[in-house]
């Protein structure tokens, strides 16, 4: 379709248009001067031809006016372009012919519509938010929530094949379209299992992969004996619908258990506890399979959190080459016992005497592999729609010697918020390697996941360094933090060549210098 930046409809019998506008003011709202009895609009083109047709339908009627433009008048959850259904004759060009849909159309569901429209792969995303961060990058947005049955039957009988970018969906709905041939990857079996905790836990258990020790509870005394069992801190955990810190709970003596089973909202909501594990980092990795069952590991990573959501990720990770390959086998281990294609996200707790401990899966990409668009040969999203359409696995290595990925993570509510993330922005664009990424969520809110920056360079260290001098700038210095001081001790003036550009390094990196 030839690009348009404005349009006017004319009726054929009239001369005056009906309305008029530009494409970009519709992309959101109608225009204020369409009249509500227009209940859709929709758009086909010729393209051969280049000739255009208008419908509108109302309750009343339907008329064809000419020319066409394609816009929407409905906020109907389960309205799509008719230019845009599965069953539309006009090919599908791009890497894959199938129609990737997405359950979640949040800063994963963006992302992959970044990487697909790369290979010109058509994304399609359903989720209740009219602006969430995927609506402007998507194929089509479904307005419709992600757990309704009737809702992702609709929305899969428009997409060749399903996948999650949350997994917090109607399983159910999910086993049945998978029983009418709908093609959901990963399968339904794999998010049933890992959407529960619990579930998840016994599953792993009985595959031989190394976890903390847990037991379900259901009430005060079956608490209490898994306190004398485990011994404090205990941790307590729901079995469904926690992710980013929420949900988990740790109660540092028996006189904290009651406390902690209120604030997760007591035993009706389903939990367990897990034996505190004496970790000393916390570690993920990526794992990619195909609808071949073909397997690949991206390079093992530290992640930090902040009030239990990951806020600094570091690739790769400063351990042993023995961890390195115990971590990876104990995520590939995981991963084969699960069914379906995709990418998976494997959080692993290093403990003080060397074993490697798995925290919990996610079947979808995840944060601690945002690192990849910039540092990897294959981005976790691209890899994810490569799996998910049967396309050949691409190279999960490093195309950089080291990466670093800061969370913008919510400062403030509001406009405060907003001020203080694009500042950070501002700072982190001037620094070399750096790449900032903004999820354009219309909301602020204190700890909500703005966007995220990464760094990538020589070293972790000369990273750590960058973005400590960026933080620096925008005033997180730690007020406790003595700031290093290098004195430069030449042996004779001719030495001032050379010892001056090391001062300027140091500088760069927001390292005090005296030269002598």
């Amino acid at each position: 379709m030839l690009p348009l930046t404005s349009m006017a409809v004319f009726p054929n019998s009239t001369s005056e248009p009906v309305f008029s506008f530009k494409p970009s003011q519709f992309l959101s709202r109608p225009p204020p001067s369409l009249s509500l009895r227009f209940f859709s609009v929709y758009i086909a083109a010729d393209n051969r031809n280049r000739r255009y047709r208008l419908w509108h339908s109302s309750s009343s009627s339907s008329k064809l006016y000419n020319p066409i433009f394609a816009c929407r008048a409905s906020h109907d959850s389960h309205e799509i372009d008719s230019s845009r259904r599965k069953d539309d004759d006009s090919p599908v060009h791009g890497l894959s012919e199938k129609i990737v849909g997405v359950l979640g159309g949040g800063q994963l569901g963006r992302m992959l519509c970044q990487a697909a429209s790369k290979m010109a792969i058509k994304v399609m995303v359903l989720d209740p938010s009219e602006n969430c961060p995927a609506s402007a990058l998507a194929y089509d947005h479904m307005v419709g929530s992600f757990d309704d049955s009737a809702t992702v039957e609709e929305f899969a009988k428009r997409c060749g094949v399903l996948t999650v970018e949350i997994e917090h969906v109607d399983v159910a709905t999910l086993e049945k379209l998978e029983q009418q041939g709908i093609n959901c990857e990963p399968k339904a079996s794999t998010i049933r299992i890992i959407q529960d905790k619990y579930l998840q836990k016994v599953h792993f258990s009985r595959h031989g992969i190394p976890l903390p020790e847990f037991m379900e509870i259901n009430n005060l005394e079956e608490t209490k004996r898994a306190g004398e069992l485990y011994g404090y801190p205990l941790m307590i955990k729901s079995k469904r619908s926690a992710y980013d810190g929420r949900g988990n709970v740790v109660a540092k003596s028996e006189g904290e258990l009651s406390l902690a089973i209120d604030v997760l909202g007591g035993f009706g909501r389903g939990l367990y506890v897990e034996k505190w594990a004496p970790f000393i980092k916390e570690l993920a990795v990526i794992v990619a399979r195909g609808r071949d069952n073909s397997i690949l590991c991206y390079p093992l990573v530290e992640t930090i959190h902040k009030e239990n959501i990951c806020h600094i990720v570091k690739a790769p990770a400063d351990v042993p080459w023995r961890i390195r390959k115990l971590a990876n086998d104990v995520a590939y281990k995981a991963i084969s016992s699960l069914e379906g294609a995709g990418v998976f996200a494997v959080e692993l707790f290093l403990t003080r005497d060397g074993q490697i401990l798995l925290n919990e899966v996610a079947p979808r990409p995840h944060n601690s592999g945002h690192h990849t668009i910039e540092s990897c040969y294959t981005s976790q999203f691209e890899q994810h729609l490569r799996a998910v359409v049967g396309l050949p696995l691409g190279d999960p290595s490093m195309k950089t010697p080291a990466a670093i990925m800061y969370n913008l993570l919510g400062e403030d509510e509001g406009e405060p918020g907003f001020g203080v993330a694009h500042q950070l922005i501002a700072r982190a664009l001037e620094i070399p390697g750096a790449t900032a990424h903004w999820y354009d969520k219309p909301e602020m809110r204190r700890q909500r996941k703005m966007g995220h920056i990464t760094l990538v360079g020589p070293s972790v260290g000369i990273l750590e360094a960058r973005l400590k001098s960026m933080l620096r700038e925008e005033g997180y210095e730690n007020p406790n933090e003595v700031a290093p001081r290098v004195g430069i001790v030449m042996g004779s003036d001719s030495d001032l060549p050379v010892m001056k550009d090391a001062a300027r390094i140091l500088n760069t990196f927001g390292v005090s210098t005296e030269v002598w």
